[in-house]
């Protein structure tokens, strides 16, 4: 399978355009917040910062977990799409640094970088958490991120997947759905641009 490299889309432009993406996220926030869901938040497939930068200003006094390997693409989910033959056309999310990520969060304090292979990088972590973004184009990655934290959600708390409609991520379909048949728990699909959905406990 061959891998075609979009570089003319990359994530930021899509996130900072896509105004049902980031209301979505305030109403989750807000119901969090005024109902004093407890846990930390986390996001599995940083990049940039762009999504984490307002995630963090909605929860400034928590925890913010940032999981990423800031160097692209593990070669060994890219196999696994491979195997699996899900032709996913992939951008390229190699040209970021871990401090201007950090630059670009509104409480850095609070976060705690996670750098590697996911679940790897999570080194023994057992935190519980209020809310959780997984955006990470891949199936192996989104379907292991949904077995780890959905566990670890709280009552009340969300986890919001991204890039469930577009043909260009067919792994995050599969992977949303196969967890979602394994484990009995239902999701409901958003209608932002790229089509995200909430699993919620």
């Amino acid at each position: 399978m061959n891998h075609h490299i979009t570089r003319s889309l990359p994530v930021g432009e899509i996130i900072t355009t896509d105004p049902a993406r980031i209301q979505s996220l305030n109403l989750l926030a807000s119901e969090i917040i005024e109902r004093e869901v407890p846990g930390e938040i986390a996001e599995l497939g940083v990049y940039r910062g762009d999504f984490a930068r307002r995630i963090s200003s909605l929860f400034p006094d928590r925890k913010f977990y940032l999981f990423d390997t800031f160097e692209g693409f593990d070669e060994r989910d890219l196999a696994s799409e491979s195997e699996q033959d899900l032709k996913t056309n992939f951008g390229d999310f190699s040209r970021v640094t871990v401090r201007k990520v950090l630059s670009r969060i509104p409480h850095p304090l609070q976060c705690v970088v996670k750098q590697g292979y996911f679940p790897e990088s999570l080194n023994g972590l057992e935190e519980s958490f209020s809310f959780v973004s997984i955006d990470t184009d891949l199936f192996k990655p989104t379907y292991e991120g949904l077995c780890y934290f959905y566990p670890r959600l709280s009552p009340g708390g969300y986890i919001m997947v991204h890039d469930y409609g577009p043909r260009r991520y067919h792994g995050i379909k599969k992977a949303v759905r196969q967890f979602s048949n394994e484990y009995k728990i239902p999701y409901t699909p958003l209608s932002d641009m790229n089509g995200s959905v909430v699993f919620g406990k």
